[in-house]
């Protein structure tokens, strides 16, 4: 039996089953539940609707994607940890089976968070890459300039490269698509050269 403390992951686990196996749209509350090991009134303990249950999972999903992307080695400076860290995240969202489904399938069930206005996880991996930035401008590793500025251009490039990436299959793969990002963010972030350097 399901411990009460687990119940949410439980049911966070079934609705990823779910839509990797079916897609959002055809994902039914009483199917995650039927997985899940619970009844109905049980997901409605936790969630409304199908459409909340996969905003939570996509936002837990996300989070676990950008903590597994913190460099495991240390890093000579906070710019090469932070393009470490988007590197990784780029290649975790390309290679997940739950954002490729959405992605290759329902796209335009992200188009909101992609033109029109930030949501929970975007914002918690914006303020990840703003702490970073932060200390690249301490340790003299990344370019003054407005912080919050600055990581929104890099979550930009991050998100662009993450979801878009099927328009440069014809010209790279995906470790060639990662390499240009890093070159990107590093050319963005770094500081001008110095006389002399």
């Amino acid at each position: 039996m399901t411990s009460r403390r687990n119940v949410g992951d439980d049911i966070l686990d079934a609705a990823r089953g779910c839509v990797e196996a079916f897609g959002v749209r055809r994902t039914k509350l009483v199917d995650i539940a039927c997985r899940a090991g619970v009844s109905r009134p049980t997901v409605y303990r936790y969630w409304p609707d199908v459409d909340s249950i996969v905003a939570d999972l996509l936002t837990r999903e996300l989070h676990d994607l950008i903590e597994g992307a913190l460099p495991s080695k240390a890093c000579a400076h906070a710019r090469e940890a932070l393009i470490q860290q988007c590197a990784t995240t780029v290649s975790g969202l390309i290679g997940h089976p739950l954002f490729r489904r959405i992605i290759d399938n329902e796209p335009e069930l992200l188009a909101t968070y992609a033109f029109q206005r930030l949501g929970v996880s975007q914002l918690a991996a914006i303020d990840v890459i703003t702490r970073q930035v932060c200390a690249g401008h301490d340790d003299g590793s990344v370019r003054s300039a407005d912080p919050a500025a600055q990581a929104r251009t890099v979550f930009l490039v991050v998100q662009a490269a993450a979801t878009s990436w099927r328009l440069t299959v014809d010209v790279m793969d995906t470790d060639e698509l990662v390499a240009h990002v890093r070159a990107l963010l590093d050319g963005y972030l770094k500081p001008s050269a110095t006389p002399g350097e």
